[in-house]
């Protein structure tokens, strides 16, 4: 039988190297379901409960892997569906093609079920390329052209594949005029600034008395160089959030992570340099960069759109990272004067005593910081950790450090709820023999990612290790968006809005032949994540966490103190639990 568009698609995928396709099933992809069964297993379908956890999913294959991530929806909601997802993947530069299915071509206009105008309602998602299928030998270009472009721009591409189309025999384009013959692969090419650039980032550089580094996701891979550039230049490296794992926690020197979530060291990094080096990150919140003429900078990046929009910046060099700092480095010369990195090393002791301090507070009935603060003791070095967007984000950001050989992501600017429970599960696929853990809030949990643990369960058998861990805080609140209220509003926090409901995901994970703990006392937690790390299975671990311990920032603006107590005078029910924990937060250490 002569070979499908749908078979010839899978197959061009298998060139392609994708070994996995996170996706959804329904009658708008038939043909292409039928031609992944009959590959035998050569690329596996990985079946998740809703087209949105299906994108979050190649998202974060992307992110954990390196690799160009894969989803696919069927026709009209499936589609629809893959959005969030999808945006996550495009507002975070990683390369993720959806392929996703359309009704027949004969149908197109007539009002038909599920129709869908795809191609408008995927112009700006997939801006790079979004293209319909209209004819057999079409496909092989369409394929090539967007897992190319999806690599290349790292990116979010689009194929949509009407199901008429899918059944159709797969003719080879033909040798004619307007016929187009394109061929698969992509070997990227690395990027490199000129010589001349490089002196004068070198010259500002070397002539700074307390440079300060930032670093971003861009920066992931550059471990050694970064660590040379630091010592060299006897600075301090402030962390964007994704790039979290681009160093190493532990090192002296290190100040930790940038901006609300972020760390005190930080803050007083970027408030007293004079020099900024910016490399691989595209951190937004000017606020917490230096003032305005208060330092001279330099930046490394790969993508040259995104050069001297952060800051005023007095030499730009577009590269990779990695490569640019080894070109960089014997331009370098060694600080004699090491008092602003021992002021800096002396910064991260005493707020590390601060951290500890506050994860300790009593709090009722669970300080969250005191999980992650034993969450840190366990956690073994080849750990891959995803943190969700909410207050769960700013425990990961503050109490949980890094060490080398760790994977860590987190949804950047997008900052969607339930990215966490998607994100460890690709990367275990992607790892199948390391521990994968989730972070998340019971607000994300509600929305998507109880139905993810229902995956976690149908596929933990397959892995070569078969344990993923979900870290849950349950405090019956919608926290970050509750503090915001507060800080930023002004007003208190609208109950209506902001508390949920108690629920057990520890008795749901059980019921679905997952292991689950709830945690309900302080004196519960060492126990109990002891229990949870010596398992062979996935396990759910949630406690209840006190939704009144504040989420404070490095630094709070007159303004922000003046909202937050008007908030508190205007009649927040938690009014004096509040004082009592921000009380005990502030006097820490």
């Amino acid at each position: 039988m002569a070979q499908t568009v749908a078979e010839f698609l899978v197959e061009r995928l298998q060139g392609w190297g994708i070994k996995r396709v996170f996706g959804y099933p329904g009658d708008g992809i038939n043909g292409i379901l039928s031609a992944l069964q009959s590959s035998k297993g050569r690329i596996k379908f990985i079946q998740s409960r809703h087209e949105e956890m299906a994108a979050l999913m190649a998202c974060g294959h992307s992110k954990f892997s390196g690799e160009l991530g894969v989803c696919m929806a069927t026709s009209g909601p499936g589609a629809i569906h893959l959005l969030n997802g999808l945006y996550d993947a495009k507002m975070d530069h990683q390369p993720v093609v959806a392929i996703i299915g359309q009704q027949k071509r004969m149908s197109l206009g007539g009002n038909y079920q599920q129709e869908v105008d795809l191609l408008s309602l995927f112009k700006d998602v997939a801006s790079a390329f979004v293209q319909v299928c209209m004819e057999p030998s079409q496909i092989r270009h369409l394929i090539d052209r967007a897992f190319r472009i999806a690599l290349v721009e790292r990116t979010v591409t689009c194929i949509i594949v009407p199901n008429d189309i899918q059944e159709m025999p797969y003719e080879p384009p033909p040798r004619e005029h307007g016929s187009i013959v394109s061929s698969a692969g992509y070997d990227p090419a690395i990027v490199l600034p000129s010589n001349d650039q490089l002196q004068q980032a070198a010259d500002i550089l070397n002539n700074g008395k307390k440079v300060a580094m930032l670093i971003g996701a861009g920066a992931i891979g550059a471990e050694n160089e970064l660590m040379t550039v630091a010592e060299l230049l006897g600075a301090g490296v402030a962390k964007a959030l994704l790039g979290k794992a681009a160093l190493p926690d532990d090192l002296p020197y290190v100040t930790g992570t940038i901006g609300l979530l972020g760390t005190k060291p930080s803050w007083d990094l970027m408030t007293e340099c004079d020099t900024l080096f910016m490399i691989g990150s595209s951190f937004p919140y000017s606020e917490f960069l230096p003032k305005p003429g208060q330092a001279k900078a330099v930046q490394i990046d790969v993508d040259g759109k995104m050069l001297g929009i952060r800051y005023a910046m007095d030499v730009m060099l577009q590269g990779h990272a990695r490569q640019t700092l080894q070109l960089l480095i014997p331009l370098l010369k060694q600080k004699k004067d090491q008092v602003w990195q021992r002021q800096i090393r002396e910064n991260n002791k005493e707020w590390n005593k601060i951290v500890e301090e506050r994860a300790i507070a009593s709090a009722d009935p669970i300080n969250p910081q005191l999980v992650f603060h034993e969450l840190n003791k366990r956690l073994p070095n080849d750990c891959m950790l995803a943190a969700d967007s909410g207050s769960t984000t700013f425990w990961y950001a503050r109490n949980l450090l890094i060490r080398k050989g760790m994977k860590a992501s987190v949804t950047g600017s997008l900052a969607t709820m339930c990215s966490a429970v998607p994100y460890a599960i690709a990367a275990k696929f992607a790892y199948p023999a390391r521990l994968s853990i989730a972070i998340s809030g019971d607000g994300a949990m509600q929305m998507l990612g109880m139905n993810e643990l229902i995956t976690i369960s149908k596929y933990y058998k397959q892995w070569n290790d078969p344990r993923l861990m979900v870290i849950v805080i349950n405090n019956m609140d919608l926290n970050m968006v509750s503090w915001e209220q507060r800080a930023l509003g002004g007003y208190p926090k609208f109950e209506d809005s902001q508390s949920i409901p108690d629920v057990s995901f520890a008795s749901f994970a059980r019921s679905i032949g997952l292991e689950g703990y709830r945690i309900e006392k302080p004196g519960q937690i060492e126990d109990t994540l002891d229990r949870a790390f010596a398992l062979d299975r996935p396990v759910v671990v949630e406690a209840l966490g006190d939704a009144n311990v504040p989420i404070l920032p490095p630094h709070m603006s007159a303004k922000q103190i003046k909202s937050f107590f008007k908030a508190l005078i205007k009649g927040d029910d938690e009014a004096s639990d509040i004082i009592k924990q921000v009380y005990k937060q502030v006097t820490a250490g």
